[in-house]
Parts: structure tokens; C-alpha cells; sequence
């Protein structure tokens, strides 16, 4: 395993609720930390998240973002007392809103789920990879399926969940697990609300692999690393770019955005690097991802 740097960030401790460790591999592992809740959402997580989801998109050393969870949870979905905080506030200043409508405001769901929707993490130019090591539920399972690739401890629990608590399919999950597992089994989880463990997640291709529990992170870093030494970080913005953007368009017009930016990347020096070191049986030497123009 590669040697981390988690000091080097002040004010992150191992009672923050998001750690942040730097391998010297160039692989950023974030793992939630609040396991006496499960990991759950809440707590100041969110913000703890934010914080460390920045630091590695901005730092040209981070090629890959390792996402995983401290205990027994990946995380559990929302913390139920901050839950139950944010309604017991909406009990007490219930009534009509400014809008005419009755209920709990949106600034107050915030509170707890943060400012930043889960799909902000498409957006992100880093491949983003879930180490799922334990339960997996609602919010939880949302920002799980916002990760560009997913690998599960062997029997680790997931759930949707928010049929059974009188909620909807929340920030964007409807959107994109039909799309990861297809129509009629994110009916089935979505309507049902069920458990399933991780081996079904992995038949179901919600997860890339199943590996054992004390194996996991090996796993992941051992592929993740292999990623950030042999894939040029170029590649890997404008590639994972692609793969959301294209799952809104046509064929036709996914393609010849694709011919635009495979121009564009054979003028990179990148191009030259990889097919000199193909040639010459070596690793390549990739440089770091640029900071993008406004």
C-alpha cells in the first residue's frame, strides 16, 4: 500500500467527519467517518464532504478519488435524528409558506442534505470510485451510484428505502439506476424499498465485483492505482465527460461529438506519450490534469 499524507491537510483529524488520505500513488481515499451513526448523512458530513471532494479535484498530484466508509456502513442514508430535528422545526413553524403551500420549506430539507445534489459528482473530471464496505441505503446508495465504478464487500446490505419512510425517489436515483441496472429492477428496488445484499448487487451490475470484506480496500487502491499510472488524466476527464453528456443525446450526434474530441486529444502530448510508451514496453509518464479555461 502507498504511503498517505492525511496531516498535511489542517484541521483534518480522525474525528472529522470526512478524512482525507493522500497515497503517494496519486490516489485520494475520502472515507466518511462518523461510525458510531453508521456513516449516516448528517452531522456535518456534507460539508466535511464538500471540503474534501474540492481539495482533490483541485490538486494536480490527485488522479483517481477512492470514496469508502469508516465502521461497519458505507453510509445509511440520513441521519434520523437530524430527521427528526428538521420535522419537529417544520411541526413548529407549520402553516401556510410564502408560496401558499404547507409543509417543510426547502431550505430546511437542505440543512440535512446539503447544497450540492448528488449528481455533482458526474461532473467532476476525476474518476470517482465507491469501496463499498458495508450498508448502503438511501442517500447513501445515491451518491454510491453517482461513483463512476462500485466495488462491494461481500455481503454488504443495500436498500433504497424511501418508499418504506414516505419519501420519493430522491436527487436523481431515478434517473440514473434504471440506467446502471436496467427498467425493471430499479422498479423492483425503487417500489418495493427491499434489502438486497451485495451479491444481488452485483448480478444486477449495481456493483463492478463482490471481493471479501478484508480485502476490499487492496482491491480497490490496487485498481485505482493501476488507473492513475496508466491512464492519462486528459483522457479520463474528457472520456467520463462523455459518458453523462452522450446519455442525453443521440447516436448520431454522440458520435460526431466524439470524432471532434478525438482531434482534439491526438494534439495533446499525452497521445505521443502513450503510443511511445506502448512501443517501448514502459509505464507511461502522464502529466497532471490542467485547470480548465472559463
Amino acid at each position: 500500500m502507498s504511503a498517505v499524507d492525511r496531516a498535511a491537510e489542517p484541521g483534518i483529524a480522525d474525528t472529522e467527519p470526512v478524512l482525507f488520505d493522500m497515497h503517494d500513488s496519486g490516489v485520494a481515499v475520502l472515507t466518511l467517518n462518523r461510525p458510531e451513526r453508521m456513516n449516516s448523512w448528517g452531522g456535518g458530513l456534507a460539508q466535511a464532504f464538500y471540503r474534501c471532494i474540492d481539495r482533490a479535484e483541485a490538486d494536480p498530484h490527485v488522479r483517481v478519488i477512492v470514496l469508502t466508509g469508516n465502521g461497519r456502513a458505507f453510509c445509511a442514508g440520513a441521519d434520523m435524528g437530524d430527521l427528526d430535528s428538521i420535522s419537529a422545526a417544520g411541526d413548529t413553524g407549520r402553516g401556510e409558506r410564502s408560496d401558499g403551500e404547507s409543509g417543510l420549506a426547502d431550505t430546511d430539507v437542505s440543512q440535512l442534505v446539503g447544497e450540492r445534489h448528488p449528481h455533482f459528482l458526474t461532473q467532476l473530471r476525476k474518476p470517482l470510485i465507491a469501496a463499498i464496505n458495508g450498508a448502503c441505503a438511501g442517500i447513501g446508495l445515491t451518491h454510491a451510484l453517482m461513483c463512476d465504478v462500485r466495488f462491494a464487500a461481500a455481503g454488504a446490505k443495500f436498500t433504497t428505502a424511501f418508499a418504506r419512510r414516505g419519501l420519493i425517489a430522491e436527487y436523481g436515483i431515478s434517473w440514473i439506476l434504471p440506467r446502471i441496472v436496467g427498467w425493471s429492477a430499479a422498479q423492483d428496488l425503487l417500489l418495493s424499498g427491499r434489502t438486497f445484499y451485495a451479491e444481488e448487487a452485483n448480478e444486477l451490475g449495481l456493483v463492478n465485483q463482490v471481493v471479501a470484506p478484508d480485502e476490499l480496500m487492496a482491491h480497490t487502491l490496487a485498481y485505482a492505482e493501476d488507473m492513475a499510472r496508466n491512464c492519462a488524466p486528459s483522457s479520463l476527464a474528457v472520456i467520463k465527460r462523455q459518458i453523462y453528456r452522450d446519455a442525453l443525446r443521440n447516436l448520431s450526434d454522440a458520435s460526431a461529438d466524439a470524432e471532434k474530441l478525438m482531434h482534439e486529444s491526438m494534439q495533446r502530448p499525452d497521445f505521443i506519450e502513450g503510443i511511445t510508451a506502448f512501443f517501448e514496453k514502459r509505464q507511461p509518464s502522464f502529466p497532471p490534469l490542467k485547470e480548465e479555461t472559463p
